[in-house]
């Protein structure tokens, strides 16, 4: 059975380079971050080349950001849920209301974490 990478070639390219961006990640090692960004740069693809050169200019972030085991999901996931609330409420809920649906979100994922419904 035909794969959708073997015909699309800016797919496949494309599907490598992040294949390889998360190796980096998993392996926790930024020594592959300049040749990859190197290759991003000239992968030929125009928004790739246009990350390449953002992700170039804070280099010494992104391979912090690779190489330590800290990160700010949670709290990046609490954030997003009290801007989801106060969009769907559009503005409408108190202080209270809006509380106790962050609070109620934040159980329900807990729950989850620990025993997924499936």
């Amino acid at each position: 059975m035909p794969r959708l990478l073997d015909h699309c070639p800016e797919l496949r390219h494309t599907h490598d380079l992040v294949r390889r961006f998360a190796a980096m990640l998993d392996n926790r090692d930024a020594t592959p971050l300049p040749g990859w960004l190197n290759d991003l740069a000239n992968s030929g693809l125009t928004p790739l080349a246009g990350l390449a050169g953002a992700l170039r200019e804070d280099r010494h972030a992104v391979a912090q950001g690779i190489t330590t085991p800290y990160n700010s999901g949670v709290n990046e996931g609490r954030i997003t849920d009290v801007k989801l609330q106060k969009r769907l409420t559009a503005g409408r809920a108190g202080v209270s209301l809006l509380r106790h649906r962050v609070v109620l979100i934040a159980h329900l994922r807990r729950r989850y974490a620990e025993r997924p419904p499936w």
